[in-house]
Formats: C-alpha cells, sequence, structure tokens
C-alpha cells in the first residue's frame, strides 16, 4: 500500500483555467463533461487536478509515462470520488496489478486530494 497527496490553491486554477486549452491538455472528456455538470466550478477542477498529482504520487513515478488527461477523477451517483484510467496509466496500473481509492476535499483556498493504492 502507497498513499500520494496533493494540494493546490484554487486561485492558481481560476487563472489556468483562462488560458488557451489548458482543460484539453490536463483533463479527459468525461472530466470535462462533468466540470460543465458543476458549472466548471474551479474548486472541482483545482481538486481533478490535484488527484493526478496524488495519483502519480501513489504510483512513485510523478507525472511519467503517461498522460495526465489518462487519469480522471469521476464521480459515482451518490457523489463518491474515483479514478478511471486510460492508455499507458491503464496499463502501467493493470501491469502492476494495484487498485486506487481517492478522497477529495476543498475550501475556499485550497483543494487536497489523497490517493491510496491496495
Amino acid at each position: 500500500m502507497t498513499v500520494g497527496i496533493d494540494t493546490v490553491e484554487i486561485k492558481r486554477i481560476k487563472e489556468l483555467i483562462n488560458k488557451e486549452r489548458f482543460l484539453e491538455r490536463v483533463f479527459s472528456e468525461d472530466e470535462i463533461k462533468e466540470f460543465g455538470l458543476k458549472n466548471n466550478k474551479p474548486e472541482h477542477i483545482a481538486a481533478a487536478f490535484a488527484s493526478k498529482e496524488a495519483f502519480s504520487k501513489a504510483l512513485g513515478t510523478g507525472v511519467s509515462g503517461f498522460k495526465l488527461t489518462e487519469v480522471s477523477l469521476l464521480h459515482l451517483e451518490n457523489g463518491k470520488p474515483y479514478l478511471k484510467f486510460s492508455g499507458n496509466a491503464l496499463s502501467i496500473v493493470t501491469e502492476k496489478g494495484l487498485s486506487f481509492d481517492v478522497s477529495i476535499t476543498h475550501t475556499d483556498l485550497l483543494a487536497t486530494a489523497v490517493v491510496i493504492t491496495f
């Protein structure tokens, strides 16, 4: 079992959202769709970004060998967050036989994600 954690300033994400193609470079189509359902609130986008970073720390590789768009933070109908993988990220996770759990939280200023492997 390993743990990864990351905290992001929501203000930083607000600034990046306005930069050309930021969302498309960092987030999957599924994530962007969820953001739209939540009115593109920066705190939700920041939590998703923190989840990607926390995942890379739990994996122990940093963001290496996969694209950020290949790791998606999505939610079940009851609101529970989960990670979905595609591309190289899916290959890495499958090859290592890992499962993940994720927890996210935010305040007005910060978004934090914790990812645990098992």
